[in-house]
């Protein structure tokens, strides 16, 4: 009993001690209040405080100066002992506001609170950012606009003998003597010029916007082929002259502004925004030298809070990328000098497909949005715990390791463990369950070995989760200096690296993954990057979208990037019927693409387009440029339960045939089943990308391994495409941002229609979705009897038929075309039902005797 007591003494008088040491002195915090975090939060505190307190005063004085203001003036009764100050800050604030108001800056002053409460959250440490710049901005703004504010006060003398002065003292001053010298004409050439200044101080990109303003409304009137005759002349006249500038302007690194018609000129702001940007793309590396706890002494990093832990101290190893930004690679040849001097016709020159849209400006990083938290942060509180919980439960089953280290990603962290000699793998591969249950983490995966490496890999997902934005992917320098026919960036690996792989050498891509877990952000990301890099005339795209809500957005930009059937009207396919025709004409066209290749010789698309560039094809005899073809399919599933064999037929044969003449597949799918994804398909389709999926059966559907059902979600995916599957990220690209950028594109000059593929007729018999041209003694037998409903009830679509006459969905769009080209009823019109065209059976009588 007396042992018992003495322990329970001994802990109330711990906890005691411990509640003692959270406790902060008096002399502690006058003794600490000069040295840091607690003076600069006080100090902070009051910045804001003030700040409040002089913009109210400033607010109140606007209200009430007209009172004050004699008081003000006379400097009587400051302490306001009469309280005959109106101002709702006292005598104090009134002081404070008229002399703001009227003594220094005018209304400008109201740019001082807000930069006082800046600078106390940045003391407070609420927010961190550098002061300077901003400094700079406000008080350059403040002056400024004094100024701006006094002139118009001089100019419209509508304030004149009140109690405010627009512009303070400063202002009228500045106002005063600028007129004196250069009058008012001069005094508004001085605010629109220290205007222009300031806002390119703020961005450079002002100067560019400038030059497009001039240059669109300057183009925009002029006559492009008599703007051409009179650029050559002027170009051939002062040729001489012009030569020695323009080397000059090379040397430097300059564009030259003088030729309009080069395109290179129009693309100066997607170079200079992409070289100003950052690219620090940082792979964080924590080695534990000791896997029982112990680590080095040295911390990477300047955040101290986040390496310190009691005491010691983790050595955490940060590797940087290269960081040297050269700028977008543009896909734009530069030109000679001078417009006129190079002419589509000229057998002397390459021939240049960009021509056909010589003006066309690459979508900017500008209009990607830029993530704050996209840089993966050490936390090594959670990276010494989940190390000693994975050596805990190896220990327990009896699993020694000799070394373990830690590689951070965006959302996953890779332990690498070395096991001790003679432990088996298989042994580590099945302690899965328990590491997860250790860890209280789900979407833990053991890789096995590692493939390349001596070590096993334990991915664990990271507590606080970065998001990969799509600007940090396309601003990165592997997507910038890529040579890649298709580059298609699509996020970043766990060692935080962009990963990009080349459409062109995949050659067909399959995308399968659960509902919500990331595919269509994940397609949106694939075509974004494919806009970044891609002139129109290199790149066509066409998108079969059976939810019609996924791809309607790319619309606008149908007659830059999109292909369709030329009968058709929209761009972006829906109709199970349409599918099945433009697949087909894809074939036709693959088919004479090959005819094409086969009378050039030429192996496969690059070559012959390089023959083409070199002009040693005539086009005349058929030849021209073969641009690229990505066909996206959303909703793979749809399309096989609603057309089965007529939609799976042409898609395998395409993936079967299509890489060499530049057409590409890519096909998703949220219903990763065998009955779906055939063998087939699985067999043309090599890179693969998965997503989450709930099953393993699921998994092994799309990656013929087990994986995916082990995924976190929200764009975690497993990207196939060779022996071992990748843990990639997928960046986010939001749906304003893919606005914004067809926004871009949408509003420049462009083609005058869509690229037409070629017209096919329909196969017949049940495999036929449309006739194409009727043969009589081909008709469906049921025509006639489905015909005469049509006509009695004025009413015809294909589920009517459907139900009415119990046949497939196939034959009755089939019979529905038939009757469409014998004129019974009119086209589709979106999902109503179609126009009855022959109002009365006498009629139908007439027509059916026609046909026998």
């Amino acid at each position: 009993m007396a042992t018992n007591k003495g322990q329970s003494k001994k802990k109330r008088n711990s906890k005691y001690a411990a509640a003692q040491k959270e406790k902060l002195s008096a002399g502690d915090f006058f003794v600490g209040f000069g040295k840091g975090e607690i003076f600069s939060f006080c100090v902070g505190l009051l910045f804001v405080t003030l700040a409040v307190f002089i913009l109210i005063a400033m607010v109140s004085y606007l209200f009430t100066g007209e009172a004050d203001f004699s008081l003000v003036e006379s400097k009587s009764d400051v302490l306001n002992t009469g309280l005959k100050y109106k101002n709702v800050c006292g005598s104090w604030g009134a002081i404070v506001a008229y002399y703001l108001l009227n003594d220094l800056f005018g209304l400008a002053s109201f740019i001082i609170p807000p930069y006082l409460i800046i600078l106390g959250f940045r003391l407070m440490r609420i927010f961190k950012f550098t002061l300077v710049r901003k400094f700079i901005l406000m008080t350059l703004l403040m002056l400024w606009t004094s100024v701006f504010l006094a002139a118009f006060g001089y100019l419209f003398p509508f304030f004149e003998g009140s109690f405010l002065k627009l512009g303070g003292n400063h202002g009228i001053q500045v106002v005063k003597a600028l007129t004196q010298l250069i009058g008012a004409p001069g005094l508004l050439a001085v605010l629109a010029i220290t205007a222009v200044l300031y806002l390119i101080y703020m961005s450079t990109k002002t100067i560019e916007m400038i030059r497009n303003a001039f240059r669109l409304n300057f183009l925009k009137k002029i006559n492009p082929e008599r703007l051409k005759r009179f650029m050559k002349k002027d170009d051939d006249d002062e040729e001489g002259d012009d030569e020695d500038d323009d080397n000059e302007e090379a040397e430097e690194g300059d564009i030259d502004m003088d030729a309009i018609n080069n395109k290179d000129a129009y693309t100066d702001d997607l170079i200079e925004h992409v070289a100003s940007g950052s690219d620090e793309d940082v792979t964080n590396v924590v080695e534990f030298d000791d896997v029982n706890g112990t680590a080095g002494n040295d911390a990477a990093g300047d955040d101290e809070d986040e390496n310190h832990l009691d005491g010691d101290v983790l050595d955490v190893d940060l590797t940087e990328l290269p960081s040297t930004n050269t700028g977008m690679t543009v896909e734009a040849k530069e030109t000679e000098k001078g417009s006129g001097k190079i002419m589509r016709g000229d057998i002397n020159t390459p021939y240049d497909p960009k021509l056909d849209l010589e003006h066309y400006k690459y979508p900017t990083l500008g209009l990607l949005k830029k993530s704050d938290d996209q840089t993966p942060q050490i936390d090594m509180i959670e990276q010494n715990a989940n190390k000693d919980r994975i050596i805990q439960v190896l220990k327990q089953f009896g699993v020694e390791i000799k070394s373990i280290k830690a590689t951070i990603g965006p959302t996953i962290t890779l332990y690498e463990i070395v096991p001790a000699e003679g432990t088996r793998i298989s042994k580590i591969r099945n302690l899965e369950d328990d590491i997860a249950l250790s860890l209280a983490a789900e979407g833990i995966r053991i890789i096995a070995p590692i493939p390349g490496k001596g070590t096993i890999g334990i991915e664990v997902p990271n507590k606080k989760k970065c998001i990969v934005s799509m600007e940090s992917v396309i601003n990165s320098r592997i997507y910038q200096e890529s040579k890649m026919e298709l580059p298609c960036a699509i996020g970043k690996t766990i060692s935080n690296e962009v990963f990009m792989f080349d459409l062109a050498k995949a050659p067909h891509l399959l995308v399968a993954g659960a509902t919500g877990q990331g595919k269509s952000v994940g397609l949106n990301a694939i075509v974004t990057s494919l806009l970044y890099k891609k002139h129109p005339s290199e790149l066509k795209i066409v998108m079969v979208d059976p939810k019609k809500v996924e791809f309607s957005i790319y619309s606008p930009i149908e007659n830059h990037f999109l292909a369709r059937l030329e009968e058709e009207e929209d761009c972006i396919i829906t109709d199970v019927q349409k599918v099945v025709k433009t697949l087909n004409s894809l074939c036709a066209l693959m088919d004479s693409r090959y005819d094409l290749l086969k009378r050039a010789q030429a192996r496969n698309i690059k070559e012959y387009n390089e023959m083409f560039k070199n002009r040693r094809l005539n086009p005349e005899h058929g030849h021209e440029f073969m641009p690229y073809i990505v066909v996206i399919v959303d909703e793979f599933g749809d399309l096989i339960m609603t057309a089965g064999k007529e939609v799976e037929h042409p898609i395998c044969r395409i993936a079967q045939l299509a890489r060499a003449v530049g057409i590409h597949m890519i096909i998703a799918t949220q219903r990763p089943q065998a009955s779906i994804i055939s063998g087939a398909i699985k067999a043309n389709f090599p890179t693969r990308i998965a997503f989450k999926v709930s099953s393993m059966m699921d998994s092994r559907v799309i990656l013929d391994r087990a994986g995916a059902n082990q995924l976190i979600g929200k764009g975690d995916m497993l990207f196939l495409s060779g022996a071992e599957p990748v843990r990639v990220q997928c960046a986010f690209v939001d749906t304003p941002e893919v606005n914004e950028i067809c926004h871009h594109i949408a509003t420049q000059q462009s083609f005058l229609h869509p690229l037409y593929l070629p017209e096919v007729a329909d196969a017949e018999g049940d495999g036929g979705a449309g006739m194409g041209t009727v043969d009589k003694g081909h008709l469906d037998p049921m025509f006639a009897d489905v015909a005469k409903f049509v006509v009695n009830n004025q009413s015809g679509s294909t589920s009517m038929i459907q139900r009415n006459y119990s046949i497939g969905y196939n034959r009755a769009g089939k019979i529905m075309d038939q009757l469409e080209k014998m004129g019974v009823v009119g086209p589709q019109v979106g999902s109503k039902p179609r126009e009855v065209l022959i109002k009365d059976p006498l009629t139908l009588e007439g027509l059916l005797n026609t046909i026998g």
